[in-house]
This record gives structure tokens, sequence and C-alpha cells, in this order.
């Protein structure tokens, strides 16, 4: 087994403390080593082991570190994950990676450049939800697909309480680019880039500034439509995923528990971790050639974010592939900035 890949933190927040820490300590193909923390020291705690620097400056100045993870604020991830590549390190951004094609593409030809890779963190093509979905589709169980429609939904009336969340003059902020990203990432994945694409965005919440409602509506060859549509006042959410086929359709609610785990204290080695709780399958309704409906309830598959870090950890030591790749950020971004 090759060395693990030494690693450093941006941040500790709920993103590095929940989607990325727990991950990184637990995985031997990783050593977590040092983190960015201008103010409160609090990682130590948890990690008593830790490096814990004063400013990005003194990060990327440890000849130690391989990879950083990217996980600041929307509008600076395309400043920072660039000076990480000319650093010398490998980058692991979260979505959005950049706010536009013409970033996502400097992103990559500097990363050629250093001799360097750069990795999207879509953690969502693991949800345990999205996971059922695609075994269903791929089994071609509905047959050939018409309609899709994925949603990412949740109610939260009250504004960020993070003012550069909730202000217009923030570049790459709103509903668009913080759980766009998931549902277009979803769609890509699944069907490809779309031959053509309208977006519809608004503003829902009193006194917000910034879009919190969007949809998208993408066309694919045969005619297949696929909606991606969130909100942030939607009190009862509808289910997720809504798959029709010409032999049946498929519906399933947003129920990954990976988030809420790991916000507990659960470690991604826990033998219930990423497993949903009974009672919350997928329904599927298939159509037979006697026109007599049959109803099946679905189990979902277990959902696990570490496929992400193993991904990354053999795309930087053996040269894979990573799933998530150049092109299909490109034509995310295509989506994000239209």
């Amino acid at each position: 087994m090759s060395s693990p890949i030494v690693t450093g933190l941006m941040a500790y927040g709920m993103s590095g403390r929940i989607f990325h820490a727990p991950f990184l300590s637990t995985n031997p193909q990783f050593k977590l080593k040092a983190v960015v923390e201008r103010s409160q020291k609090k990682m130590a705690a948890h990690y008593p082991d830790i490096v814990s620097y004063g400013s990005v400056d003194e990060l990327l100045n440890d000849s130690e570190l391989e990879l950083i993870i990217v996980n600041t604020p929307n509008f600076t991830h395309f400043d920072f994950a660039k000076q990480a590549l000319r650093a010398g390190k490998h980058v692991l951004i979260e979505k959005p990676a950049a706010g536009n094609t013409v970033e996502i593409k400097e992103l990559f030809d500097v990363a050629r450049a250093n001799d360097r890779k750069v990795f999207a963190y879509q953690n969502r093509r693991w949800d345990s939800d999205f996971l059922s979905v695609k075994e269903v589709i791929e089994s071609g169980r509905l047959g050939k697909l018409t309609e899709v429609n994925f949603r990412y939904d949740r109610y939260k009336p009250a504004l960020n309480p993070k003012p550069f969340k909730e202000t217009k003059d923030t570049p790459i902020n709103g509903i668009v680019y913080e759980l766009g990203p998931h549902l277009i990432d979803q769609a890509i994945h699944l069907f490809g880039k779309p031959l053509s694409f309208d977006k519809l965005i608004t503003i829902q919440r009193e006194a917000s500034e910034v879009p919190d409602y969007m949809n998208y509506r993408l066309t694919y060859p045969g005619g297949l439509v696929v909606y991606l549509t969130s909100g942030l006042l939607i009190a009862d959410p509808t289910p997720a995923f809504v798959v029709h086929g010409a032999l049946g359709s498929y519906s399933k609610y947003r129920l990954d528990v990976q988030e809420a785990q790991l916000d507990k204290g659960m470690l991604p080695t826990d033998e219930a971790y990423g497993i949903e709780p009974v009672g919350m399958e997928g329904k599927l309704v298939t159509v037979g050639a006697d026109g007599e409906k049959s109803i099946a309830f679905i189990p979902s598959l277990k959902g696990d974010y570490s496929n992400l870090f193993y991904a990354v950890y053999h795309a930087v030591r053996n040269n894979a592939l990573y799933p998530i790749t150049e092109e299909h950020m490109t034509w995310q971004m295509e989506l994000l900035e239209a």
C-alpha cells in the first residue's frame, strides 16, 4: 500500500467537522495533519495531533502537505484553489468549485501546468436515496425514461445569520450556487450534458436579496425531460426523486442519514452508518403487458461519502480517473452561470 496522502483543511466549521475530518481521520489512506483556524482553535479538542495554522499562507507553505481541502465560503473557492495548486498541492474543492466556466477551465489549466489534480467535492453522488434512484433507473425496470424530477427543498424562512450569504453584492450566492450544484451534478452523472435547458430563479423570502427558489428544465435525446427544483419555503416536502418511464414510475423521499449521523458524532466506520431507517423505502409502480399495475417498495442502498475519498486517493496515487470529470464540472458551470 502506498503512503497516506498528507492532507490539510482550510477551515474547521460545519463542513470540516462533518464532511471531511471524520473521513480523513478514519481512513488509513489519508493523514489529516493541519487546519487553518484564524481565531478560535476548536479542532484540537477532537483531533489533538492537529497542527493549527493562523493563515492560508502558513498552510500552503507546509511542504509535507500534498492535498488541500478548500472548504471556505463560496466566493473564495477559486482564488484559494488556484493558490494551492501553484503551491504544488492537489486540491479538493467544495461546491461550487468556481463561479463560472472561465474560472473552472483556468483551475484545470493551472493544475496541469503544475502537475497537480483538481477534485470537486460532489458528495451527493453517494447519498443513499440517490444511489437507490440510480439503481432503479439503470435496472431498466422503468423502460424508456420520459420525465425525471429531482428536488432539494428546505424550510428556512429566516435569512441566514451569516450576512455574506444574504447579500447580492457577494458573488456566487443564493440557492443556485448552494443547492443547485448537487442537483445538477446528479443529473449530469445519470444523463450527461443536456441538449438544451432553461432556468427560472426568483426571490420568495421577505427581505431576501439572493435567489431562494430555482427550477431548471433540461431536455435530452428521445424526449426525456429532467426538472431540477429547489426552494427554501417548502414546509411539507414532496418526494425528492420522481422518475417516470414507459413501463412505470419510481418515487423516493430524500432521506440520506449521513449528515445527521456525522453531526451527532457517528463515524463512517460504524456499522449503522449510512443506512436509512426501515419504512422509508422507494415506491416502484410498474405496468405489465396485461395492463395490471404492480407495486414494490425498494430498500435503499447504503450511503457512504467514504467512496469520494477513496476516489481521490486512487486518482492521486494510481492516476485513476476521478468520477467527477473536468467535462462534468464545465457542464455544471454552464448551467449555474446561465
